[in-house]
């Protein structure tokens, strides 16, 4: 059976939770721009004053705090907590090019 095959009412609900889904998608993307941003600007500071790109301890802390909105929001705790793993291992990449580029990676290639 395909979407073609359905209740026409079926049909419609189905396509208006889809365009919720595809507008909640598009805020993800955006909110997760603007935080990439943001650790840029964090990456370029850390680099400027010589510290490390990652900060296990900050990390722990967003995780714990991470997990406890996720517990709030009834999604699973597990899950937010995989995403943020992913999120700042992609974070710390990012820093760790910019500590190893010309001038703190500004003005490399492609920049």
């Amino acid at each position: 059976m395909t979407t073609r095959d359905i209740d026409e009412g079926v049909r419609a609900e189905l396509n208006r939770l889809r365009e919720s889904i595809d507008n909640i998608d598009a805020a993800v993307v955006h909110m997760l721009a603007e935080r990439f941003k943001c650790t840029q600007q964090v990456g370029h500071l850390k680099a400027q004053h010589h510290l490390p790109p990652a900060d296990p301890e900050r990390e722990s802390r967003q995780i714990e705090r991470l997990r406890q909105l996720a517990e709030n929001a009834k999604l699973d705790p597990a899950f937010a907590e995989k995403l943020l793993n992913f999120i700042i291992a992609e974070v710390i990449r990012h820093h760790e090019r910019i500590a190893d580029g010309p001038l703190n990676g500004e003005g490399g290639p492609g920049e």
